[in-house]
């Protein structure tokens, strides 16, 4: 049996404490920034807030003690990329050696274009803290993981065989993982296609069809793997569950929130209103977007559709003329 705890009770990290119970065989701990959180969950058996439906089991501890952590073996951390630093900050103090991080937020940090696990380890490390950090990521929807639907994921760690005990650990009759030692390519296979995802949205919201929606994915998937490589991650990495895998399902299902961002966009509606009406929920690729171009501009790589959701996220463009601007780019050999 392993003690785990998951960091963050967002929708995300709910559905995880959930299938780590289903499998049985684990203790686990879902920790929350927030004690008001902590104890709405308590109180109600689930997570009206971010996960409803869905009954929580008396013995997953839900908790919002810092001091509830350092007994596990493992820590999942689900906290939304923009909290991340300071969150591991605050949570540091409480850690020792010995555990395992795995990083399931899919996001890129805004000032330094830092990974995850890379803004984790940053963290930890002026601490005195080197632990083995890897990163967990998919297609994956919450509410499907949550349901115990068949799910595939990939776990990654620079150390094969820590990879192998979370797969051991975490695998069970609904949730499938398959290991690898690329973390870069999985970190960010995971976070870059909720860019795509954002720009999909915009053409179902513009109302353009299966063709448009084939030709951005297909793009897109280049202009991920263009930068992943540049980095150093693996071409076969984005070809996987992490690559292709999460961006065709997070481009084409309705439970995409970065999809639904896109799309709300196409129909006309401005950023600031779209956001607020996700009730706390959080759509990654919106401030991805701007970290994966920075990033891409120090390895000098191209990422068209890329540049033209941050014109449309950041300065306001018209879909329709984002979607002519990249249609009349200079013609070139497929890449």
């Amino acid at each position: 049996m392993s003690r785990i705890a998951v960091l963050g009770s967002g929708a995300w990290g709910t559905a995880i404490a959930l299938s780590l119970h289903r499998r049985g065989g684990n203790e686990v701990t879902l920790w929350s920034h927030s004690e008001d959180e902590a104890h709405e969950i308590r109180a109600a058996g689930e997570n009206i807030r971010f996960l409803p439906g869905f009954s929580i089991p008396m013995d997953i501890q839900t908790t919002s003690e810092p001091a509830a952590i350092r007994s596990a073996e493992i820590l999942v951390s689900v906290i939304p990329s923009e909290f991340l630093r300071t969150t591991i900050a605050r949570l540091a103090p409480h850690l020792r050696e010995g555990q395992i991080v795995v990083s399931a937020t899919k996001g890129v940090e805004d000032r330094t274009h830092f990974r995850m696990t890379q803004v984790i380890s940053a963290v930890l490390e002026p601490a005195g803290l080197v632990l083995p950090i890897g990163a967990f990521s998919g297609p994956t929807f919450a509410v499907e993981v949550a349901q115990g639907q068949p799910t595939a994921v990939v776990i990654a760690f620079s150390d094969q065989s820590v990879a192998e005990r979370i797969q051991k650990d975490f695998s069970s009759e609904s949730l499938r993982l398959y290991t690898t030692t690329d973390v870069i390519g999985v970190e960010l296979g995971g976070a870059l296609k909720n860019v795509i995802a954002i720009a999909a949205g915009v053409a179902a919201g513009m109302g353009l069809g299966y063709n448009s929606a084939a030709g951005l994915i297909t793009r897109g998937i280049a202009e991920i793997t263009r930068l992943a490589v540049a980095c150093g991650g693996r071409r076969e990495t984005l070809a996987g569950l992490s690559g292709v895998g999460d961006l065709v399902l997070t481009c084409t299902g309705s439970l995409s929130r970065n999809r639904t961002v896109g799309q709300a966009l196409g129909q006309g509606r401005k950023l600031p209103e779209i956001l607020e009406s996700l009730g706390g929920k959080v759509a990654e690729g919106v401030r991805t977007t701007r970290a994966a171009l920075g990033l891409a501009r120090l390895h000098g790589i191209e990422m068209p559709i890329t540049e033209q959701m941050e014109l449309i996220l950041d300065a306001g463009k018209d879909p329709r003329e984002a979607i002519r601007d990249l249609m009349l780019r200079p013609g070139k050999g497929e890449q």
